[in-house]
Parts: structure tokens; sequence; C-alpha cells
């Protein structure tokens, strides 16, 4: 499930990411339609469904899915995740499959063609936009009555900021994110702790501490450039730049940073507190304490020359740390080294972390509302995706078979295993019965979400508990017209940003330059793609 970055990429793709099909279909016109007639559409619905209620279709029903295909855990249509929907829920999927790598694109391509599949997932909040105006995808927003479970755990974990954020011009959302009880922070830094114990040197709470934590390392290991990262460096900006007071790498997204304080937008990259980000990053690349490499270099290099002990420090999220670790004791040898994850540190912006509570979700094809049975189909998705008991499906299985529960603790079965919960298993969770993919299994209690921690982990997320959330900013529901303008200033703001983040860390240009790099962000729209937001979110408001 976490086989690529998270922002889950746990944080949400923005404008740029739609940028091609949201130019091209920007200029349909909507076509949506008038709202269902859900007194008429009830083939197979349940007369009665509330929260706690099981679905089970009163006839059988099958729906269109748009799958995202892991190499890991590849599709087979006889898991037990599909043979268990068919008996319990009277539902079977037809799938369209699509390899992980091109799944955003065939997404794209499917929906502008028309020949999308009724159920599309692994869609992250943001992503939605490109495909409003055209009517392509359900205002799932006129039918939320319908999904009891959706309601109460909104109501429940008082996230109506967060489900605000997604609305569009005309008042509506088109896609029905993943709801998580708490933030649920996961990438930080992880540190080869046995090298820390043996130079005295302690955890950093600070991004200054952890300058001087480098310093130490590079003074005692003058041969070795202390911190090389991964993910291009995308998941360390990301989670620096919150507590610097802006946004950069994966955090970057639609490049809006809210001032609470003049309640506006700005464009994060073009702030004090950016220069203030890349300044500090610079410093660590020109002290000789991390590795200009970080920003261009593939993962498997990154990782090559931390588990070899080439470096002390890299990015990493929960799973990262189990594979490093099996990689080490191959290099290293076991008991010769200790990795951990620090706790993310605080910067001059507070003790904060940025992310949400949303996570990646699903669209509908607009097609489903001339469905017979559409009344149905809401019904089943609020089961699996919103109940406790269909969101305990997705991630564990069926209990009795794949896991037990006693007290509310969950196990696995004797023979299977996922993610290290139980290594003697010789049958995996998601490869052999589909459970725990990132198709369905996303959302939750933060219980569930814990279930399969393991000690280590659950004592990250109580440390991490410390902080505080950055303040959820308000919507921006551009126009369609709007729209278009803001995703064309987007584009180059976003790509000058970037290759000037780089640029500025590694020296490659001075930071006397900063204040020419902004003027530069203002021909390039910057001025007008601010003014537009701000526009946006004063209309909302009122």
């Amino acid at each position: 499930m976490k086989g690529k970055p998270m922002i889950r990429r746990r944080d949400f793709l923005g404008l740029a990411s739609v940028v091609t099909i949201g130019l091209m279909m920007s200029s349909c016109d909507s076509d949506s339609g008038t709202e269902v007639d859900t007194s008429k559409s009830r083939t197979g619905a349940m007369d009665s469904f509330g929260v706690g209620d099981t679905f089970k279709a009163t006839t059988p029903l099958t729906f269109t899915f748009l799958f995202s295909d892991m190499p890991s855990y590849p599709y087979k249509k006889d898991w037990l995740l599909f043979t268990k929907m068919a008996s319990a829920n009277n539902v079977t999927l037809e799938p369209t499959i699509v390899p992980s790598s091109d799944y955003e694109q065939k997404r794209s391509l499917l929906i502008s063609s028309g020949n999308a599949p009724e159920i599309i997932a692994k869609t992250y909040p943001g992503q939605e936009s490109a495909y409003v105006s055209s009517g392509a995808i359900l205002p799932v927003s006129d039918y939320v009555d319908l999904m009891p479970h959706f309601q109460d755990k909104v109501k429940k974990w008082k996230l109506e900021p967060e489900i605000e954020g997604l609305t569009q011009e005309d008042g509506k959302y088109y896609v029905l994110p993943g709801l998580h009880e708490e933030l649920w922070p996961d990438y930080t830094l992880a540190f080869r702790t046995d090298i820390l114990k043996k130079e005295g040197i302690a955890e950093p709470k600070t991004w200054d501490e952890f300058r001087e934590v480098l310093r130490k390392l590079k003074k005692a290991y003058p041969d070795v450039v202390p911190f090389s990262d991964r993910f291009n460096g995308n998941s360390v900006l990301n989670i620096a730049g919150t507590a610097f007071g802006t946004v950069a790498g994966w955090g970057l997204l639609d490049g809006l940073v809210f001032d609470q304080s003049k309640k506006e937008f700005s464009f994060g990259a073009g702030t004090q507190q950016f220069k203030e980000l890349v300044t500090y990053f610079n410093s660590l690349v020109s002290e000789g304490l991390m590795d200009p490499e970080s920003f261009t270099q593939p993962d498997d290099a990154a990782i090559q020359k931390f588990v070899s002990g080439k470096s002390f420090v890299i990015s990493a999220n929960s799973q990262n740390i189990i594979t490093y670790r099996t990689s080490m004791e191959q290099s290293l040898g076991k008991g010769n080294f200790a990795v951990s994850k620090i706790v993310v540190p605080g910067g001059p912006a507070g003790d904060i972390i940025g992310g949400s509570r949303l996570e990646n979700g699903i669209m509908l094809n607009s097609s489903v509302k001339d469905r017979e049975d559409f009344v149905a189909l809401i019904q089943f998705i609020d089961w699996l995706f919103y109940s406790d008991a269909g969101q305990e499906f997705s991630k564990w299985g069926v209990e009795g078979t794949t896991f037990t529960k006693e007290g509310g603790k969950r196990k696995l079965a004797a023979d299977i295993n996922f993610q290290g919960l139980n290594p003697a298993g010789t049958k995996d969770l998601r490869v052999e019965y589909g459970f725990s993919g990132g198709n369905f299994a996303y959302g939750g209690t933060t219980d569930l979400l814990h279930s399969t921690f393991n000690e280590e982990e659950l004592a990250f997320q109580k440390a991490m508990k410390s902080k505080k959330p950055r303040p959820v900013a308000p919507p921006v529901p551009f126009s369609d017209v709007d729209r278009e303008q803001a995703t064309l200033a987007l584009t180059p703001l976003k790509d000058h940003a970037k290759q000037n983040t780089l640029k500025f860390i590694t020296g490659q240009r001075p930071l006397s330059e900063f204040d020419a790099y902004v003027k530069e962000l203002d021909t390039k729209g910057q001025s007008k793609y601010v003014e537009l937001a701000n526009k946006a979110s004063k209309a909302y408001a009122g």
C-alpha cells in the first residue's frame, strides 16, 4: 500500500498534476445532468441502511472499477477480497487493470475518452478538479445523505473543514476521500542510531539541532558525507518546509500558503520563509554535511550509500525502515547496526507538522446516475470505504480466515504475514488474499491504523502527538475560466521554483540572487496566480 511515496503520496496532488487533461476538458460544457431521483433508482438497495449495518444487495450487482495494479502484489481475480465481496455483499467488481506506474495518465485518458469505469480508485483530492467542468464525474456531495457511515465519521471526527476544502465553485465536491480519525505522520528522517550512541550524540529535536548533529558526525567521520537522501529530496523538503512556514518538495502541490493573520494566500516558493529554507539546506551542502546528489540520484543509490555505511541519515517511512534493516543485515551483519526514525524536527514556524486527515479516495463516473441500482452502489461504497466493518475487511480480511480478534486486538492467522507482523507466516496478506492493498484499504480509526504497526512505530506515533498540525487552509474553488488561467500560471511557476530550489541549495545559483528569482516568478505569473486564488477564496467565503 505504501509502494509509492505518500504523500502517500500522503499529501495531495495539486492542479499541475492534471494540467494537460485539465486544459483539454475545461472548455467543455458541464453536463453532469440533473440529480438522480433516488426514490426510484433503488434496484438492489437495502430499504433500511444505517450506521453499523452491513450492506448486502437484494439482487446480485456488478460494478466496473479502475484498479491500480502494484507489481509487489499483482491483481488476482480469485482473491478472497473479491469472492467474499460477492458472497457477503452480493457485489461483483469488474476491474480495468492498469499498472500503478501508468495509473494517473491512463486514468486521465479513460475519463477524457468517456471510457472510464464507474468506480475510479486511487484519486487524491485536487486531482478531480480537471474533470469537473466536463461533467465526466459525479458531484458526490449531492448523495452523501445516502451514506450514513461517511456522514457519521465526518461529524464524529470534526472533518468538516477538510471536507469543505474539497468544494468546487458550484459548492459541490467530486471526490470521496479516505477519512482518518487523526493526522497520520509517517515520513521523517532515519538515523544510524548506533553511530549516534557511539559518539554520544543526542537525537535532534529542531532543524538547528539537526545541523549540529551532522557537524558532529562530520567531525568524527571526516571521510563521510553524513546525509545522503532519497526521493530527490522531496520528502525532507516537504517536512522541513512546514517547519519553516512554507511549502517545498512534495508539499509544493498548488504552491499556495495561507497566512492566518492576513487571511490571504501567497505563493510559498516566493516568500522570505522559502528563502530561509533554501539558505538552511545550502548550508548543509556547502559544509559537506549533505550530499548534493540527494536531489538528483535514484533512490537505490541513496539507499545503497546508507545500508553500506557510507552515509548515516536518510529519509524514511515505517516500511522503509524494515527494508533498510533487511539490506543492512546482509551488508553490515546482524547486530552491527541500529536504525530508527526520529521525531520530525521543529523549526522557525514552530513545532508543527503538515499533512491532512484526508487520503486518496474515489471518483464516480457520472454515468452511474443512469443506473437503476444507483442507490445500492452508493450504499455499497459507504459500507466498504467508510464503515468500521468495511474498513477492517479491506485491511485485515475475513475474521476466522485471515485473522482472529480477541478483546479488540487483531492477530493474523498462523500461516499469514503482513509487513513483518507474523514472520512465520508463509502467505502474504496482500499477495495471496488481496487485503491491505492501495485500491481499497485507506482511512479509518486510529485503532485500525495502528493495528498493523509494531511497537517501535507505535512509539513514534505517540511521540508525534506532541506536534501541532498546520491549520487547514480555506477552500480555493476556482471558476472554470479562472481554473484554466491558474493552471496555465502554476505549471511554469512550479517548474521554475523546483529548478531554483535545487540551484540555490547546491550552490549553482548564489543566494544573493533570491530577489531576482522572485521577480522571475512574477514574470511567470506569480502575482496573477495568487490574485486568482485569493479571489476564489474570498468569493467562496462571501
